[in-house]
């Protein structure tokens, strides 16, 4: 069967069901083009929360994307097409590590990055997306008065946040990392920069130091997306540092730019374990408790209150 063939039958199938579909911006564009929402992770948050008022939400994202999504919503039955989807940068923290954490620094707040599991999401003050990070650090060391905070589990963005915050961030842990960003190194930018010198570089807050050094824009996916969108139309070529997923997304939207991935080696094999075979499949089995993701109930409680306190610090 072609792949055209399978969207038209998923979104038949979707007319006739109480189901949302929800796609980060990772995903395959084929993905992409029968979702009814696309989004980074704190934009994926707010749909799922305020906008997908059906049923079932089918989420085409990695594990702790979809365990938000069943905090915020525990009336709604949230399914993962491909229940191996998961993030490894998720595995670097653990709820032992942050209780180990706060009673070495006591008075310092807790923030988690989104890119967490729902356990570690129970031992935070705040949780924070790329997008906001700064802001959250800055407002809670003032409403903690504390010397810094406590951040994790991915060290660059922590490193992002105390180069542009001037807060303090303790590293939960050290070696926390994204598997995609850190391919990324300022040699390949260099390379592409000599190459296209009148290219804008578009890199994410989870690359290294060195290579958000030598970027124009730092940004989430959502941030680096609205660039490209209001960008005037004499600068029109892209260098972009972040999954292979958001340029394809760039390049269906604003055909007229050239983009260039800065490295050839960005791609979430993770969030790529998602197919349209699979969401037919859950269209057509809804009920199939195997592909729902639902949090244990003492976990989802206590992991909501620093999700909503996110949400509501991002307006």
């Amino acid at each position: 069967m072609s792949i055209n063939d399978l969207k038209n039958q998923i979104l038949e199938l979707k007319r006739k069901s109480d189901v949302t579909i929800l796609a980060h911006y990772y995903q395959n564009i084929e993905i992409q083009e029968i979702a009814d929402y696309l989004g980074d992770s704190l934009g994926l948050c707010r749909i799922a929360k305020e906008k997908a008022n059906t049923e079932f939400i089918i989420f085409a994202g990695v594990d702790f994307m979809v365990e938000t999504a069943s905090i915020i919503n525990p009336n709604k039955r949230i399914l993962i097409p491909n229940p191996e989807s998961c993030c490894p940068m998720a595995s670097y923290l653990t709820a032992k590590d942050v209780k180990q954490f706060k009673r070495k620094y006591p008075n310092m707040p807790v923030i988690v990055y989104v890119n967490s599991s729902a356990e570690v999401k129970a031992e935070a003050d705040i949780c924070c997306t790329s997008s906001n990070s700064i802001k959250i650090a800055k407002r809670m060391q003032n409403e903690f008065d504390s010397d810094g905070v406590l951040f994790g589990p991915d060290a660059n963005l922590a490193g992002y946040v105390e180069d542009n915050s001037k807060v303090k961030t303790i590293k939960m842990p050290e070696v926390g990392h994204c598997v995609v960003h850190t391919r990324l190194k300022s040699a390949d930018i260099k390379v592409l920069k000599d190459k296209h010198p009148s290219a804008k570089i578009l890199v994410h807050p989870e690359c290294e130091r060195e290579v958000r050094q030598l970027a124009d824009i730092v940004g989430s996916t959502a941030q680096m997306y609205s660039y490209i969108r209001d960008s005037p139309s004499h600068i029109n070529q892209f260098i972009i540092g972040t999954e292979k997923g958001l340029l394809e997304r760039m390049r269906a939207d604003y055909p007229d730019n050239k983009y260039y991935l800065a490295n050839e080696n960005m791609i979430c094999y993770n969030m790529k374990k998602h197919n349209l075979e699979f969401i037919k499949y859950l269209l057509e089995n809804p009920d199939n408790e195997n592909f729902e993701i639902k949090v244990p109930k003492d976990i989802a409680e206590r992991a909501l209150t620093p999700i909503k306190r996110m949400l509501e610090y991002s307006q």
